[in-house]
């Protein structure tokens, strides 16, 4: 999901933080959330909220079905 990939990487540069920040937040190694910020892996449900808390969006946002953030 290419819009999931490229809102990941836009959250985490607006938030300054590095991969490994994030990925030590949900409890992931690294190389995981690269993944998903390449588009070569979707995370699961349960991370998906992680990531939605975390940056303060919604789930809807973060996966492409809304431009709005909250």
């Amino acid at each position: 999901m290419e819009i999931l990939a490229e809102r990941l990487r836009v959250l985490r540069a607006e938030k300054k933080m590095s991969r490994k920040a994030v990925a030590q937040h949900l409890n992931v190694v690294e190389r995981t959330y690269q993944r998903y910020e390449e588009n070569e892996r979707e995370p699961i449900a349960s991370v998906l909220v992680q990531l939605a808390d975390l940056y303060g969006v919604t789930i809807d946002y973060l996966v492409g079905r809304t431009d709005k953030r909250a």
